[in-house]
């Protein structure tokens, strides 16, 4: 065991905007991770075993802490006992919802009074429609009605409470409903009638799978047709770079002419980075290569145990601004587009505020794709964020020394339990159906890790603290402000993302002074990005703000900006070229006489690492 983390001395200190009050600011240190609340207690050996046990029970628990989801039980039954008005309501609204149900069975031709969320997939069978699954259905549907308008928020009633107790209501709906009983459901019946039960039989096969690569973390190769290098991850390059966190991967030029300012890409260190690099025919990188730009991606290690003390800084200065002056000199003397990808983005906000406040005029503009830089509105991952959860996670990676993605993964497979996770278990175990394979299905089955201590600095100052547009986020022992970025910004938010919800990601307009386009794409955190032109039923809204132009917020931005058709990259291609100077010869890959010489093919060897 490793001891126990040195107690901090006094936080530092700096003046506000107005020189009067002193703010406590955080800093990226480069001493060892600690927790500064849990920190707060004498260290004691005693401590490491604590830490130890409550590591294990994270692990069996899959590193969520019930502490918050009962302590808002607590909170919501103790506002409910004491407001008999509410509970009268809930008694009619019960009421109302059983007349309903009678009324569909006295009536058999009337239409169905409760319809399903339009992401449950569940009932979509024909036969959901007859008797008696309907009934089913619909007693369902009235029960979870019910359970919506009795979570809705109560005077005095904490609204992460209540969210948190609609989360909870719904999980165990979820677990009950009838879609999830072979007896109730008539997709099941069907099937195994017309199979002779051998559906059942393949679906047990696939859960004693699941389960053996479940114990034994094993990986299933990459289906036929989805090798990485060959079928994804394709596009024509060279690693220039690599130390022991990213690798540097420079794509060969598609024309004799390029642009002059190239392009740094800063994907999410959660995720590999070939999402944004997936099929030819939707790979945002080949798009741009053939735009005549020139390239460069970040690849981020996976870390392991050992890399356990590798810190939010080191990816900062380490990954990002290495990754600049690896750009900046092999395409030297002109500014970087840089671009970053959710949490890359987040990244690259504070790097770019950094370089702002220290006078490092390198980059020419940057682009923020489904990346938040204020975490007020973060969405429903918030549901899973507070200081017992995370003390919680600090123990399971203290243990193992990283946070594992299936142990993510579980977190934001339960905010759509009802699609991520039940309609898939149906299909599998019920209906012996294997996974249809798909680019984006492989990607998102190659799962990363996260160091220990960098996950603990994000959780901790950006989600929980919210300090990067509170004033108090330091950077080598001296708070920065998104407001000093004075390059042009393009902005990029998804219209269903649950990761970033894009209202949170408008609020860059709220902290920024600079030059400012936004665009809100139709999809998801992932779907969203990957719009490549020809992806039919896509739209987009986009607006321009000049510099020093008033505040308008998300509901009114919204309602002044149709819709257009189509995909959102050819504008936004459009404004790296206006922003991007002169069209120049392509570069050379890489430059051997500065240290940057080509040291393997793309798509590297770090994308490769289990």
């Amino acid at each position: 065991m490793t001891r126990p983390p040195k107690r901090p001395g006094k936080p530092k200190t700096q003046l506000d905007p107005s020189g009067t009050a002193q703010i406590p600011v955080v800093t990226l240190p480069n001493a060892k991770m600690s927790s500064p609340r849990s920190a707060q207690a004498p260290a004691h050996t005693h401590q490491n075993f604590d830490r130890a046990a409550r590591g294990v029970m994270a692990r069996l628990g899959g590193g969520v802490s019930t502490h918050a989801f009962t302590e808002a039980w607590s909170d919501w039954a103790q506002h409910m006992a004491r407001s008999p008005g509410r509970q009268l309501e809930l008694v009619e609204h019960a009421q109302q919802n059983a007349m309903k149900l009678m009324g569909m069975m006295t009536s058999p031709n009337a239409a169905p009074p409760f319809e399903p969320k339009a992401y449950d997939h569940r009932f979509n069978h024909p036969d959901w429609q007859k008797q008696p699954f309907q009934m089913w259905q619909q007693g369902f549907l009235a029960v979870q009605d019910w359970w919506d308008h009795a979570t809705e928020p109560m005077r005095g009633l904490r609204l992460e409470d209540a969210e948190r107790t609609r989360f909870l209501a719904r999980q165990m709906l979820d677990l009950a409903a009838p879609s999830n009983f072979p007896l109730l459901n008539p997709e099941i019946l069907e099937a195994t009638r017309k199979a002779g039960g051998r559906n059942l039989s393949d679906g047990m096969a696939h859960f004693a799978r699941d389960m053996t690569k479940t114990l034994t973390r094993q990986r299933d190769p990459a289906p036929k047709g989805f090798e990485i290098g060959k079928d994804l991850a394709c596009t024509p390059g060279q690693v220039v770079f690599r130390n022991d966190l990213f690798e540097l991967i420079q794509y060969a030029p598609q024309t004799k002419q390029v642009q002059a300012k190239p392009i740094l890409i800063v994907p999410a260190w959660i995720m590999k980075y070939y999402i944004l690099d997936l099929s030819p025919h939707n790979s945002m990188v080949r798009y741009l290569v053939a735009q005549g730009f020139t390239v460069f991606m970040i690849s981020w290690c996976n870390p392991t145990a050992k890399q356990a003390e590798l810190s939010l800084e080191d990816y900062r200065k380490r990954g990002v601004m290495a990754a600049l002056d690896a750009v900046c000199a092999i395409v030297p003397d002109t500014p970087v587009h840089a671009v970053g990808y959710c949490l890359g983005g987040t990244i690259l906000a504070i790097t770019a505020a950094t370089m702002a406040r220290d006078g490092d005029a390198r980059l020419g503009s940057v682009t923020l794709m489904a990346a938040q830089v204020d975490f007020v509105e973060a969405g429903e991952l918030l549901m899973f964020l507070d200081e017992s959860q995370i003390a919680f996670l600090e123990d399971l990676m203290w243990e193992q020394g990283y946070l594992d993605r299936p142990q993510m993964a579980r977190a934001f497979a339960a905010i759509r339990s009802e699609d991520l996770i039940y309609t898939r278990n149906v299909q599998r175990y019920f209906l012996g159906r294997d996974d249809l394979p798909s680019d984006i299905g492989v990607w998102n089955a190659d799962t990363t890790r996260m160091p220990a201590r960098m996950h603990s600095e994000y959780l901790r100052s950006l989600f929980l603290e919210n300090r990067l547009t509170a004033g108090r986020f330091a950077v080598e022992g001296r708070v920065i402000a998104l407001k000093d970025i004075a390059v042009p910004v393009f902005v990029v938010g998804t219209e269903t993302d649950h990761i970033a919800p894009w209202r949170s990601v408008y609020k860059t307009q709220l902290f920024t002074d600079c030059d400012l386009s936004f665009v809100l794409t139709k999809g998801g955190h992932n779907g969203g990005i990957l719009s490549e032109p020809g992806h039919k039923g896509r739209h987009y809204r986009i607006s321009h703000r000049p510099k020093g132009a008033l505040y308008l917020g998300p509901d009114a931005w919204l309602d002044q900006h149709s819709p257009k058709p189509g995909s959102w990259w050819p504008e936004w291609a459009a404004w790296l070229t206006a922003k991007g100077g002169e069209v120049v010869p392509a570069p050379a890959i890489g430059a051997a006489e500065k240290g940057y010489a080509p040291i393997s093919g793309a798509p590297g060897s770090y994308v490769f690492q289990p």
